[in-house]
């Protein structure tokens, strides 16, 4: 075989083997959906659920999250208390959620004193049983914070009940304190402790 020949099927061999390949990584695609699906990952697989957007081919789709228990809702109360010269509230007093949903909720702020103040908030929770399991993704209390006289501002509140939280807690209250960093830091507040059972309250 002469060396021409030889050469000639070395680069059919080679252009094969590069089709096979982009054929390969196409492949891939479906299969690593097809996994997604089969394991409940859902990285790739999509939802029914839509997005509103500009008309019917606007709209997109958003994964879907198997960890969210859709057979209970649990009710999250939002507090804030101040110590200090501030404007502090939730936007919302309450959200319904279900475990293993994310949820967020924003809390506005404003200094009205006169002068640049630093601040930082302090969380706890009712009933005392559900705080291991009140998981914060984002939230203001992490970090300290300078306002400005009069300056207004809005952080969110991200968190994820657990699924595994006890059944028997149907409402959380989140409580806040936000106070002056470099005066005396106040004790957590103390909100209702009593846990709320299935059914408390009801007359039933």
């Amino acid at each position: 075989m002469s060396i021409r020949s030889a050469n000639a099927r070395m680069v059919g061999k080679l252009i094969v083997i590069t089709i096979g390949m982009f054929a390969f990584g196409y492949a891939l695609i479906p299969i690593y959906k097809h996994i997604c699906e089969m394991t409940g990952i859902n990285i790739l697989s999509l939802s029914e659920r839509q997005v509103p957007g500009n008309g019917a081919a606007g709209a997109i789709k958003l994964p879907a999250n198997t960890q969210v228990d859709r057979s209970r809702t649990i009710t999250v109360e939002f507090d804030a208390n101040v110590r200090g010269p501030w404007v502090f509230k939730p936007a919302k007093r309450s959200l319904q959620v279900h475990p293993g949903e994310l949820a967020t909720v924003m809390y506005e702020f404003q200094n009205v004193q006169d002068r640049r103040m630093a601040a930082q908030a302090i969380p706890s929770y009712a009933p005392a049983q559900a705080a291991p399991y009140f998981n914060k993704l984002e939230c203001f209390c992490f970090n300290q914070y300078v306002l400005e006289p009069g300056e207004k501002k809005s952080w969110p509140v991200a968190f994820v009940i657990d699924p595994k939280m006890s059944k028997d807690v149907t409402t959380i209250t989140l409580s806040y304190t936000f106070f002056e960093v470099g005066g005396k830091t106040p004790a957590a507040p103390v909100a209702d402790a009593a846990p709320h059972l299935t059914g408390a309250g009801s007359g039933s």
